[in-house]
Parts: structure tokens; sequence; C-alpha cells
């Protein structure tokens, strides 16, 4: 492997942009001419990048978002652009991850950071470190972004809201534990009603506080006796108050189990945390006021109640008893009601005696009359005329087939006579055999045969095997034909 050549100092200068050393004085002696410096591609790309680097270490360009795209690891790549041109810009994930807002295509933007040269394609472009829109401001556009997100998941449908508890039985803060805000909403709260306040401290404001006060909702859901939580912080600017803009205090709230009720800054201020709250109150003090009725006005109004209560009740018995009144004039002495409807009792029972009398002899005739029929059909007598019957009836039948059994008996042995006197095994006792070939058909002629043919020979007691040895031969003396 060679080592490729090094430039001079005056070449890398002006590689650089920059003048040139001056030459040393020349030799008394002319040197002979050298070939011309030819350059790797690595060391102009080089050159150039270390060229821009050092004349645009931070710029600011203006222009809109291009051809936004997202790497796997976070990276984003985009083009600036305007009437003419276009900057093709890559913004890494670490700065990426500090953006308030989203970055969306064709976006107005002012990128800062500086130009390079990727190498590895010889591409001109801006590496960026920080990017801010320039209409609206960063937070403001990332709180409208977040807020369309969230409201087109349904986290801010009024469907959803929670109605606060009458009377809840402790009442939840989530706030700093440091500051007047705390004091104003146990001074209200306990004014109005000694409610016990459950305080759940977390950082409002910097780096990190949106976990933390996500963290204090949860630690106080738990409890089982926390019927309602105030999330609570006083006024500031956008920056101070965005801890309660971010999605996870949103949520957090949204999954709470009792209802929540966002008091943050001053009337004027709208945070996410406000949407997706319950209730809104307009200061932390509100807030405790319409988590916690007053507890005189409670008495006032139950006494009230009580006064109307007894009243109503009063008048609902006296128009009872007059309607009582009224039905017992109408329903007349019960005494009297009582002995008719005995008496009425007395004639429907001896009525249905009666009856019951007159039932019961009628079906008494009838049971008779079926005992009568039921002797004169006793099964045994019938039993005894089918017996004698039966016997007669057998009588007659042997004696119709027995003369037809001995005609058929006779005319069986005969037949058996002749089928015997047929038999082939009564032939083969007489001296005959069978003669079969090898696939069990009987040899009728000599013809039937041929020599070297294996052949079976059947006798009265037995079968053996044979074989022809010669031609056969016709027996002219037993056809009728050969005789001369």
């Amino acid at each position: 492997m060679t080592r490729k050549p090094t430039p001079d100092a005056n070449e890398q200068l002006s590689l650089l942009g920059r003048a040139p050393l001056a030459p040393p004085p020349a030799p008394p002696a002319e040197p002979a001419p050298t070939a011309p410096r030819v350059y790797t591609v690595t060391e102009i790309l080089r050159a150039a990048r270390l060229t821009l680097e050092s004349r645009f270490a931070e710029v600011r360009v203006e222009g809109e978002v291009s051809g936004l795209k997202r790497s796997g690891p976070g990276h984003l790549y985009f083009s600036l652009k305007d009437d003419e041109a276009a900057l093709d810009c890559v913004l890494f994930s670490r700065e990426a991850a500090r953006l308030k807002f989203t970055l969306e295509e064709g976006m107005a933007v002012r990128c800062r950071g500086r130009l390079t040269l990727y190498e590895a394609r010889g591409r001109f472009q801006m590496s960026v470190a920080d990017i801010e829109p320039t209409g609206a401001g960063a937070l403001a556009l990332a709180f409208e972004q977040l807020k369309a997100r969230l409201g087109a998941e349904g986290l801010f449908d009024p469907a959803r809201k929670r109605p606060l508890p009458f009377l809840p039985r402790r009442l939840g803060v989530v706030t700093s534990p440091q500051g007047a805000v705390v004091r104003d909403i146990i001074r209200v709260a306990h004014r109005r009603s000694p409610v016990p306040i459950l305080i759940s401290p977390a950082p409002v404001q910097g780096e990190g506080a949106s976990l933390a006060i996500a963290s204090a909702l949860r630690r106080l859901e738990v409890v089982e006796d926390v019927d309602v939580i105030i999330v609570a912080r006083g006024g500031g600017s956008l920056e101070d108050l965005w801890a309660f803009n971010e999605e996870p205090v949103a949520r957090a709230i949204v999954g709470c189990r009792v209802p929540v009720i966002s008091a943050v800054g001053h009337e004027t201020d709208f945070t996410i945390a406000d949407f997706a709250a319950d209730l809104r109150a307009p200061t932390p003090s509100a807030a405790a006021e319409l988590a916690v009725p007053i507890a005189e006005d409670l008495r006032a109004e139950l006494a009230l109640l009580q006064r109307r209560g007894g009243r109503a009740l009063a008048e609902s018995v006296r128009a009872a008893r007059h309607g009582l009144e009224r039905l017992r004039g109408r329903l007349g002495d019960p005494r009297r009601l009582l002995d008719e409807r005995r008496q009425r009792l007395d004639e429907s029972i001896e009525r249905g005696r009666r009856v019951l009398v007159r039932r019961l002899g009628a079906a008494r005739a009838d049971l008779g009359a079926c005992e009568v029929r039921l002797h004169r059909a006793h099964p045994q007598r019938r039993i005894v005329e089918q017996r004698a019957a039966l016997a007669a009836a057998r009588h007659r039948l042997e004696g119709a087939l027995r003369p037809a059994l001995v005609t058929r008996r006779h005319a069986i042995e005969a037949a058996c006579g002749k089928l015997e006197a047929l038999s082939p095994v009564r032939v083969l006792e007489r001296g005959f055999s069978l003669t079969q070939r090898a696939d069990g058909r009987l040899v009728k002629s000599a013809s039937d045969v041929a020599p070297g043919e294996r052949i079976q020979v059947r006798l009265r007691d037995g079968v053996f095997g044979a074989t022809v040895d010669a031609a056969p031969k016709d027996d002219k003396s037993k056809d009728p034909k050969g005789q001369g």
C-alpha cells in the first residue's frame, strides 16, 4: 500500500482560500520542471469543508421547510427553500429532541447552524443547531399543535367532564409547597368548611416539572378518601407556565379517577391543563371556593329544607287522613259486610254439598254397571273358550297334513335312489376314473392332451398325477365312421 503524497503548506493554504506563503529565494541554479500536483477526492472535499466551516461557522437562514423526512434514530432531513433556490439541511436527534414544537412541511422557519460539506456524497448542506418559527413564537406554536392533537383524541370532550362532589371528604392539592398559592387555598378552604387537605408537592416550573406534576397527581388519586384534586400555580409568563402545557400533565389529568380542577395563572392565562381538567378556575383561591362549599350556607339550607319537609309531611298526613275518612264513609259498617259474606258462604257450601251428593250417586250407579259388564267379559272365560277352539283347529290341521307328508316323503326317497344310482362316486367304485387337465377341465377325448402335459387321475379312493408320454392315437374300432 503506497502512501499518498501530502500537499505542502502553500497548497493547503490555497485550498483553504488563503494567500500562500512567500516563496523562498530562488536557488542560483534553475530547478528541473516538476509534474502538476494531483489531489484525491477526499482531499478536495475535506479542504472545501474546512473552508466552509471556518468561513460560515454560525449562520442564520430563513426559508420554507420542504421535503421533510425523519430517520429511524430521529434525525430530521429537509430543505430550506425560497422562490429561487433550496438549501439541504439536517437536524440531528439531540437537537430535535429540544424543540418545543413539531416541525411540519411548509412551515416558515429561521434556522441557526453552520454550513458544511457531507464528504461521503460531496453534498453541500447546513447542520442546524436550532429552529424557530418566523410567524408565531415557538412556544405558542407548540401550544397550538399539542392542543389540536389532544383535542382530536377527545381529551377535551365536554362529555368526558365529571361533576365535582357536593362535599368532598378530603381535598387534594398539587402545587409547590413554597409560595402563596398553597397558603391561599388552605385559608379559603378552611374559612368555608373544615375539610381535610392533602398536599402533594411538585415543582411547577423548570426542567422535568411536567413529569413531577403528573407523578404528584398519581400519588393523590390512589388515596381513597380524596374526592377532588386542585392543580394550582400562580401567574407568570408563558415560559413560566409551560410545565402545564406539556402532554404528561394533560394525560395524567384525564386519567385521574377523581375530578380535577385546574387553577394555573391568572384569569387571562390558558394552559393545556385547563382544557383537560374537569373544571377550570380563574385563580387558585377561586378553585378552593369551587371545591369546598360554605358550611354555614349548608346548615342554613339544611334547616330550610327541614322546615319545608316538615310542612310538606304535615300536609301529606292531613290529606291522607281526609281521604281515609271519605273511604270509611263509603265503606259502611264492616260487621254488616262480614255477616253478609258469612251468609253467602253458608249458602254456597249447601249448594256445593247437594251437587256433590248428586254427582256421587250417579258415579256409584255407573260403577255398578261397569262391574256387571266386566264380569260378563271376564278374561278367564274367554281364555278357556279360545283354548278349546285352538285344540280343535290343531287336530284338524294335523289330520289334513299327515297324508301330504307321507306322499312327499315317498317322493323324496325315490329321488334319492335315482340320484345315488347316477352319482359319479358310484361309477368310480366300479373301476372307472376321471382324468383332468392342469386347469381342472375333464379330458373327454384323446385329442384333448398333448405329449409331456401334466394330468390328474381321480379314482375312488384318491388322486394321483401323471404325464402324457406319447401322442394319443385314435381308436378306429370304436368309431363307427372308421369301420371298413
